[in-house]
């Protein structure tokens, strides 16, 4: 953000832009790194467009443009909309939403499209520099918006311009060769984020069930959860909710290192940390414990949680 924006101490901000990429998994904390940056950016005065992917939307011809583009032009007058659009208006306009499409007329073709889109983000871009375009969930969005961002991404470093864009590798269609193009783009990699620590697990629990929980009790959050961020928070408010006490002796005896036996299973177990998330699949043989790439991945909803695992979830 600083060599966007400049450090407070430079009279002449240098106004350098780029890409940056996130993956991760569903819940691992995509979305709260790109909010938390929104809020950075809004406060150091960038101009911020933001967009993201959705699941029902992905065969909508330029969905994500329109969330981007949209509210800049919101609060803009017809003429001015006009003014910035240029001689683009008639076919970038229609394809935005910014004005009901021409009865009887085919669809626009898509590049001239994403011609007009570069004049009209260039354009912007100049007028309200610096700005910080944000995709999340970009493996939701559709090809048209993907095919136009690939393109521009190489403008955004002449250009007062910071592209940040959030995905979920393991869920990139076949066909998404755009996205891979930019997460990949001048041979870079993705920042990957990783599951949280045991620390980090311990501390987010004990924030929540009070600084008595255990060593035990939080490393067996660890392995249900797999250091997940969104699964451990779900865990940890169950617990609070249903007045668990975080210590060892809460955890059912199958689930303790050691002590489970091939096929031995608690008939109906008191209200525990591994009974929020089915005891019988707290470990593996003879373990107890599963580490979190050995964490075994369970359905999801389409909004980066856990879905699947909270509809399980025993009372």
């Amino acid at each position: 953000m600083d060599e966007l924006c400049g450090t407070p101490d430079s009279s002449q901000p240098s106004r350098r832009g780029g890409v940056l990429t996130f993956a991760g998994s569903a819940g691992i904390g995509k979305t709260s790194l790109l909010t938390e940056a929104r809020r950075h950016a809004a406060e150091r005065h960038c101009t911020v467009l933001f967009a993201r992917g959705g699941e029902q939307e992905r065969q909508v011809p330029f969905h994500v443009m329109r969330q981007l583009i949209q509210p800049a032009f919101a609060a803009m007058t017809e003429d001015e909309r006009r003014d910035v659009l240029g001689t683009w208006y008639g076919i970038v306009a229609p394809a935005l939403g910014l004005t009901a499409a021409p009865e009887g007329l085919t669809a626009p073709d898509p590049q001239g499209v994403r011609d007009g889109l570069d004049w009209v983000v260039t354009h912007l871009t100049v007028r309200s520099a610096p700005v910080v375009l944000m995709l999340d969930d970009a493996h939701w969005a559709d090809a048209e918006s993907l095919a136009w961002l690939t393109a521009f991404a190489a403008r955004a470093e002449e250009l007062a311009m910071l592209i940040m864009v959030a995905c979920r590798p393991d869920e990139i269609p076949a066909d998404a060769g755009s996205l891979r193009a930019l997460i990949k783009r001048q041979g870079t990699r993705p920042h990957e984020l990783a599951p949280l620590t045991t620390s980090a697990v311990a501390r987010i629990v004990r924030d929540a069930l009070g600084d008595n929980a255990d060593d035990v009790f939080c490393r067996e959050c660890w392995a249900i959860t797999g250091g997940n961020p969104f699964e451990v928070v779900e865990l940890a408010m169950k617990g609070r909710d249903r007045g668990l006490k975080p210590h060892q002796d809460s955890i059912p005896p199958a689930a303790r290192p050691g002590l489970r036996r091939q096929g031995q299973r608690p008939d109906r177990p008191p209200r525990t940390a591994g009974n929020l998330h089915r005891p019988a699949r707290l470990g593996r043989r003879g373990t107890g414990h599963r580490r979190p790439d050995q964490h075994r991945r369970r359905r999801r909803g389409p909004r980066g949680g856990a879905g699947g695992r909270r509809d399980r979830a025993v009372a």
